[in-house]
């Protein structure tokens, strides 16, 4: 299949020079339609692919807008799914949570942690009301549980609006998040439309807290890619104080940062990091190390838990039995090899991977080897996934697996309240194969990219890494240097129209280009 690669915007051609490719400003816009196979297909049903002469929004400001209302309906839709649980505050009799798929977490949290008691997190004195989540987590439950609790009723009415004030919280991440992957994105600001309609996005962002940790993650790796590197350590602080994995943010930069001899750029985001999470946590570790503790030691103590590896073993044929502290064990040794090969990827392949690859390779491994798995867990794969191979085919197949298994988990459920009814053992565990096949489908295709350049979008059109900050056009210290090739957007990839030009200029300039040239789209 052929159609030609269609850009917006004014760009200078990318000389390359004894310093290596210079960073380029990534005006031009890359149309979706002219880029993507599978978009190009699908916009046969809506007015057929972008015309010479079809106009865009010509701006970011104008593309965020589109993106965060399509954003905040996607988490709508999830939303609405909920509200059979929603009208019984989540207390229907039976399986409803699970028969209607309208589980989530958070109105459950609001009585079993002690907010309707007017406890504080991480300052209650009653381990039955310790939290098993960080603080900027838990500063986000406290602030919904303040303004429950003035609403009048019960402790299940306060629930249900503990659940629709969180969700006020994070929709507001998720729209920071879509914004942020526009201004990551460069010259391709609609791949972040693939978060904004992710099935996965719809689906679980409002099980649990995670878009929180998402949003700050995203803002993170903005400020990377505008070479603020104190500030996004500041960001990736806040992110691991909220959940874990944006920690992995650091150690994906610094298998990039060596290579391209960046590491003071890097030592510069571990302090702002280090500072960040120091800030947050250092008052309710002096208050209370107990409480504070609470979620490490809970997920030291936790065995093999929903969607992961371990659970698929021990529900398979092999009916393999792992404790606690085997998983534990087994789970830091499997991490630190996949570092170990991850960075052997980073520092051999003969160009220098993007960030958003080596990112989402980093966060995969993790979760593939956590003692969990949960379905909200995709969340946090969802913009990296946007970044390292933005090709709707390849994410709608993950995404897909990812929805069998948000179906199957729920349906599973129900058979620990009624063991003759729901999916037996045995679906679940096909659906927890599939679960981790999906991701690793993925993880292998981030990889071809990286091996091979002209199967990455970004790459095949000439960019190197638009959201690489000081690593974008980076010539490389250790590894190969200097091996990206020439490659530079030709005539038939781009269109350099002025965005100031009036219409009469583009239109002659339009008919001094003369016909677009087909390019094959890659990926």
């Amino acid at each position: 299949m052929t159609v030609s690669t269609t850009a917006f915007g004014d760009e200078s051609e990318q000389p390359r020079d004894g310093a290596g490719w210079k960073p380029r400003s990534y005006a031009r816009i890359v149309a979706p339609s002219l880029d993507d196979p599978v978009v190009n297909v699908g916009a046969d049903g809506f007015g057929g692919v972008l015309g010479r002469r079809a106009r865009l929004p010509r701006t970011r400001g104008a593309i965020a807008f589109l993106l965060i209302v399509l954003t905040l309906l996607s988490t709508a839709i999830g939303i609405g799914m909920r509200e059979p649980c929603f009208n019984t505050a989540w207390t229907g009799a039976g399986n409803q949570q699970y028969t209607h798929l309208c589980y989530t977490d958070i109105p459950f949290m609001y009585q079993g942690r002690g907010f309707s008691q007017n406890q504080v997190a991480y300052y209650s004195t009653n381990p039955n009301d310790y939290l098993e989540y960080p603080v900027i987590t838990g500063a986000a439950m406290e602030t919904a549980a303040l303004l429950a609790r003035h609403i009048p009723g019960d402790a299940n009415n306060q629930g249900r609006w503990f659940y629709l004030f969180t969700t006020w919280f994070l929709l507001a991440f998720a729209a920071i998040a879509v914004v942020a992957l526009i201004g990551i994105s460069g010259p391709r600001p609609w791949d972040a439309a693939m978060f904004a309609l992710a099935p996965g996005l719809m689906l679980n962002g409002t099980i649990n807290w995670d878009l929180i940790a998402v949003g700050l993650a995203a803002v993170a790796l903005l400020a990377w890619a505008r070479r603020k590197p104190v500030v996004a350590g500041i960001f990736m602080g806040l992110g691991t104080a909220a959940k874990l994995y944006p920690g992995l943010l650091l150690v994906a930069l610094v298998l990039l940062c060596w290579r391209a001899g960046k590491m003071k750029e890097w030592s510069l985001a571990l302090l702002g990091a280090v500072g960040a999470w120091l800030a947050v946590n250092l008052p309710f570790m002096i208050e209370n190390i107990h409480a504070w503790t609470y979620f490490y030691t809970f997920n030291e103590n936790r065995g093999a838990d929903w969607g992961s590896l371990w659970l698929f073993l021990e529900y398979s044929p092999l009916h393999a039995s792992f404790s606690s502290s085997f998983i534990n064990v087994a789970f830091a040794v499997l991490l630190a090899l996949s570092c170990v090969g991850i960075g052997l990827v980073a520092w051999l392949a003969r160009t220098r991977p993007r960030l958003g690859q080596i990112a989402f390779l980093t966060a995969a491994a993790f979760i593939l080897f956590n003692k969990v798995y949960s379905p909200q867990y995709v969340l946090w794969l969802i913009p990296l996934a946007v970044l390292a191979r933005p090709r709707w085919r390849d994410f709608l197949i993950w995404q897909a697996c990812e929805v069998v298994y948000y179906v199957a988990i729920w349906f599973y459920l129900i058979t620990i309240v009624t063991p003759d009814r729901g999916l037996p053992q045995g679906g679940y565990d096909t659906a927890i194969g599939i679960h981790l096949a999906g991701t690793l489908f993925f993880v292998v295709q981030v990889i071809r990219d990286i091996f091979d350049t002209r199967r990455d979008p970004a790459r095949a059109a000439g960019f190197d890494d638009p959201g690489g900050g000081v690593l974008d056009g980076a010539v490389d210290v250790y590894g190969f240097r200097d091996a990206f090739p020439d490659i530079a957007p030709t005539p038939d990839a781009t269109e350099k129209a002025d965005p100031g030009a009036s219409e009469e200029e583009s239109e002659a300039a339009d008919a001094d280009e003369g016909a677009d040239t087909a390019a094959p789209v890659t990926g």
